[in-house]
């Protein structure tokens, strides 16, 4: 034990003793409004020394020997800015830069920082969204969104407009983690499919990681969405009232206590709320739509922050999301809940370049079916405490990050079948360290995560890498690999293509209605749902402004959980020499996903083209037989299209076209009538029987292909010196393709998805 500790000591002191050397260090604001800016580049002139800045706007540069120096920060959208500074030997010179907005309109723009950061980051599987990139797609309903935003991305699938979800490179919704300023959200996206619980001005960055990610993140098999909100306005109040056919929205942020001579701090906040009132218009504006559409959300943001002169700061955050959907499909009643309360914070350890990391929150949410058949009631509700710390090292241009996670969740479940609620609790803790270093022109970023699921009393070592490759300034090859966990399930069958009730448990041998215990006659050790990522792919600057991207993957998924569909018999002692796949209620599964992403990128201030090409294939292997889940899609194709009109640029058409070749489903070969001739009271002669569909092979047939165009056009006008009212019309499904939901397999009728949608919107920025 002391050999332990006595390497420990050696390994902070180690840290310590390089973090001594002449560095500088600080952050680049926005000079208008105070907020952290991305990925502007510092240099410092007549060296070869520099750096890009990081998520929270900081930045290191090392090894500076002593003397007078200019420092050049540039960004896009700002302006150049050049400062003189002067390092001392063995000192660390701390900066606070702010940068002002450029509004002057360029006749061609260089995307630097872009291009410098794509040959200093691996970006395996990776998108860094803004809100200016939300903005370019068209404004369905008035309102831009990430949900939105993220269905055009590389290897991502969306189910439907109409409590669609997404399925990411193969793996199904559960294996998705979304992460808002550190907390975990459950269900994040509204019944709609088209609106998330994110208002789109909050965000000041969305990194959306379809595979491959790194040791930072734990208990997810597929993919993270990471999403980081502003702070709030430091220098002025300002805010953002916005109405539309679909709904209403609006925003104030602002400072409560603003930097002077003897305050060296700021305290800011910022608040959103949005309603659709979709149930209460589409009757009249929308009635050619085969039903109302019955959806009501309501989301409240709120976050408080507190930053000091130096870049340290503190802030917290809470929200309430809710969702209602009555008589979706004259099926069910649905709605949801989600309030969470929150902290995070920054630290700069004096003395020391490393940057401290943390969160603390904690999120409740609760969802309910009430449904007219014999599924009658569902409840599910999942309280989740979590807290994460981390610290940064920085040495010349190699970084080292090194953290702890802790989760504990609360489950409970409700069911028809139940007889009463089922409660559960489990304990997942983390720890996880990756390097990120450079080899000549080879950048390489290997991680390692500890994964302790407690109550399954399992250790896992997960081990991750990712690299890239520089062969020129131009032309990169990249790769990631890793292994991935998590215990994580839901309870929803991959027959529910149409289902809104997102129910969740967490794995284990006591999972209610019982869990087999062998898979192909081999006995389950764990509990434990795992996959392995192999990514390969290619980045290519072809032109100025014109770049290129490639990437391959194959996943493979093992001891998957899930709603067992085979179940013919009850689990009790009158069946128990019957194999368990017939009468447990969960089983276990393994699947592989493979395929290809490729995507072309034009963006030159003015134009904007993205079109991307996905090929995809996902197999599932259960007892019984082999087969493709319902959201395996072929192909995928989204093209992206925004232009810019005008000197000032204040007129824009944006469009964007999706093809998608036909989800697999299970066809309904005819209908048969059950006796329930079990129950001692039942007069088969005279009673009713119950309606039960004989269905075919497992998703063995296709639904027609699926193709929509999307078309928004906005206009803004310049009020008075800070305001700007923007008119949005939008019209989603524009020459109304009937695009198959599902069929009705009591009614046999066919559900399509939404229909050509006309919408207006006005938005008011002061």
């Amino acid at each position: 034990m002391k050999r332990y500790l006595f390497f420990l000591i050696f390994f902070f002191s180690l840290f310590t003793v390089l973090s001594q050397s002449s560095t500088i260090k600080g952050f680049v604001y926005n000079k208008a409004n105070g907020e952290p800016i991305l990925f502007a580049n510092i240099l410092l002139e007549t060296t070869s020394l520099g750096a890009t800045t990081d998520d929270n706007g900081y930045f290191v540069i090392n090894k500076v020997k002593p003397g007078s120096y200019n420092i050049k920060v540039q960004c896009l959208g700002y302006k150049d800015t050049l400062i003189a500074v002067s390092v001392s030997s063995s000192k660390i010179l701390n900066l606070k830069i702010e940068l002002l907005p450029y509004i002057q309109q360029l006749q061609t723009v260089d995307v630097y920082a872009d291009k410098e950061s794509a040959r200093l980051d691996s970006r395996v599987s990776v998108k860094k969204i803004t809100a200016t990139d939300i903005y370019k797609i068209p404004s369905i309903g008035g309102q831009a969104d990430i949900a939105q935003y993220i269905q055009v991305l590389p290897g991502v699938v969306s189910s439907g407009d109409q409590g669609g979800q997404l399925y990411i490179r193969g793996g199904s919704a559960i294996q998705n983690k979304v992460l808002l300023d550190g907390m975990i959200v459950y269900n994040p996206f509204h019944s709609t499919g088209i609106f998330s619980v994110f208002e789109t001005d909050i965000i000041r960055r969305a990194d959306v990681y379809t595979g491959g990610f790194s040791a930072q993140y734990g208990d997810r098999l597929s993919s993270v969405i990471d999403i980081a909100t502003k702070d709030g306005n430091k220098k002025q109040t300002s805010g953002k009232l916005s109405f539309s056919t679909f709904g209403a929205s609006a925003l104030v942020e602002g400072p409560v206590l603003r930097e002077t001579d003897n305050r060296n701090y700021t305290l800011s906040y910022i608040l959103t709320a949005k309603k659709s009132y979709l149930s209460a218009t589409s009757s009249s504006l929308y009635s050619y739509v085969d039903n109302d559409l019955p959806y009501d959300f309501l989301d409240v943001y709120g976050k408080v922050t507190l930053v000091s002169k130096e870049g340290s700061k503190i802030s917290l955050f809470g929200f309430n999301f809710t969702d209602d959907v009555k008589s979706f499909r004259n099926i069910a009643d649905f709605s949801w809940k989600n309030t969470g309360l929150g902290a995070n914070f920054i630290l700069l350890p004096t003395g020391s370049s490393s940057l401290v990391e943390g969160t603390l929150a904690y999120s409740d949410y609760n969802m309910d079916m009430d449904a007219s058949s014999s599924d009658g009631k569902q409840h599910s509700q999942i309280g989740t405490f979590s807290g994460v710390l981390s610290a940064t090292s920085f040495f010349d241009k190699d970084q080292l990050k090194y953290g702890l996670e802790m989760i504990a969740n609360k489950t409970t479940s409700l069911f028809s079948s139940m007889a009463q609620e089922q409660i559960d609790n489990s304990t997942e803790m983390g720890a996880y360290m990756m390097y990120k270093g450079f080899w000549g022109n080879l950048l390489y970023e290997p991680s390692l995560r500890m994964s302790y699921y407690a109550s399954l009393s399992e250790v896992l070592f997960e081990p991750r890498l990712s690299l890239k490759y520089n062969l020129s300034k131009s032309f990169r090859l990249k790769s990631a690999m890793g292994f991935y966990s998590q215990t994580f399930i839901d309870t929803k069958s991959d027959r529910d293509v149409v289902n809104l009730f997102t129910g969740y448990l967490t794995s284990g041998p006591d999972l209610y209605g019982g869990i087999v215990s062998s898979f192909h006659g081999e006995e389950i050790n764990n509990y434990v749902e795992k996959s392995k990522h192999i990514i390969l792919g290619a980045e290519w600057d072809i032109v100025k402004n014109l770049t290129f991207n490639a990437e391959i993957y194959y996943k493979t998924m093992t001891d998957l959980i899930s709603v067992n569909r085979d179940k013919l018999y009850d689990n009790n002692s009158l069946n128990s020499s019957l194999p368990e796949y017939l009468t447990k209620s969960f089983a276990i599964e393994e699947g592989k996903a493979y395929g290809g992403d490729l995507s072309l990128l034009y963006s030159d201030g003015r134009f904007y083209l993205w079109a991307i090409y996905s090929y995809g294939k996902v197999e599932r292997e259960n007892e019984v037989m082999t087969y493709s889940p319902h959201y395996d899609r072929r192909h995928n194709i989204n093209i992206l299209v925004s232009y810019q009109m005008g000197l000032d640029r204040s007129f824009e058409i944006s469009a964007r076209w999706n093809y998608g070749s036909g989800f697999p489903f299970t066809a309904t070969e005819g209908f048969f009538e059950y006796l329930p001739i079990s129950t001692p009271d039942y007069d088969y002669t005279k009673g009713n029987g119950v309606l039960y569909s004989a269905y075919g092979t497992l998703n063995g047939q296709r639904l027609p292909d699926y193709h929509r165009l999307d078309i928004s056009i906005k206009k803004r006008f310049n009020l008075f010196t800070r305001s700007v009212l923007e008119i949005d019309l939008s019209v989603t499904n524009v020459y109304n393709r009937n695009n198959m939901f599902y069929y009705d397999r009591v009614t046999a009728e066919r559900i399509d998805q939404l229909p050509v949608l006309p919408s207006l919107g006005m938005t008011l920025k002061f």
